[in-house]
């Protein structure tokens, strides 16, 4: 590679984007993704995960520069942690009385671990596959409060009253609702775009040779942010709308087709 040309640096989100429901990764997107690599460029993760949910063996064995996670809270570049926003433990304790007077189920999302109450998710499909994939990494809310480590919450938002919710959480916190009744609940200036100028300004890269991948609404900070935002072609059509370019789905290899468009494999 010539060492003067430019470097380009791609930040994939994670679920809907690189992985389906049942964690499967299509070859063509680790293919693209290594050819991104093999090409000087850079290639991160970028993810609402935090950084405890983010231990899939086939997704990390990709060998991605770094990670986003945690919607921003936390930023990696060759395992080196160049910022992390940890909650303090008040505003932890305050934010999971308010939730739970709003009878509004919460995941707290830290580094090390999540936690749940296992009977506020009863019969709950998402939670019995959280609990298969972290094992011991999840704990309970109750009775871990010595050992609470958060950066994020995510909360069930169905038979919720969501505008006083949000209107009690608003001044601490940017609030991600998605189509599926859950609503992410961030540190206020943290979101996968402020992740990604971080990493730009680490490597010295600028924002117009970033790419965005994603397919919902925690990523639209990221396309706000980024100079090119590709949005899958399973996404949600508000999210489509929010991009400068709309690839195939994740199926339909739309990873490694939207990579051979800007010239990036």
């Amino acid at each position: 590679m010539d060492k003067d040309k430019v470097k380009k640096a791609a930040f994939f989100d994670i679920d809907g984007t690189i992985l389906d429901h049942n964690n499967r990764i299509p070859k063509s997107t680790v293919e693209g993704i290594h050819k991104l690599q093999e090409k000087g460029n850079y290639a991160f993760l970028c993810t609402g995960r935090s950084r405890a949910h983010v231990k899939n063996p086939a997704l990390l064995e990709i060998g991605f520069d770094g990670i986003v996670s945690g919607c921003g809270t936390m930023v990696e570049f060759q395992n080196e942690v160049l910022f992390y926003k940890k909650l303090d433990k008040e505003a932890i304790r305050q934010t999971v009385a308010l939730l739970k007077e709003h009878r509004a189920p919460v995941i707290l999302e830290g580094r090390f671990r999540l936690y749940a109450d296992p009977e506020d998710f009863t019969g709950d499909l998402y939670f019995e596959k959280l609990k298969a994939e972290l094992g011991a990494t999840l704990a309970p809310v109750a009775g871990s409060e010595s050992d609470w480590e958060v950066s994020k919450f995510s909360c069930v938002t169905q038979n919720v009253d969501l505008e006083l919710l949000k209107k009690r959480l608003c001044k601490d916190y940017e609030l991600l609702i998605h189509d599926i009744p859950v609503m992410e609940i961030v540190p206020k200036g943290c979101s996968k775009g402020t992740g990604i100028l971080a990493v730009c300004e680490k490597l010295g890269i600028a924002v117009k040779d970033t790419y965005a991948f994603g397919d919902s609404a925690n990523d639209l900070p990221m396309f706000a942010v980024a100079g090119h935002s590709i949005a899958m072609g399973n996404a949600a059509p508000f999210v489509k709308q929010n991009a400068s370019y709309v690839t195939d789905s994740m199926q339909e290899d739309g990873i490694y087709h939207a990579l051979e468009h800007f010239g990036l494999i």
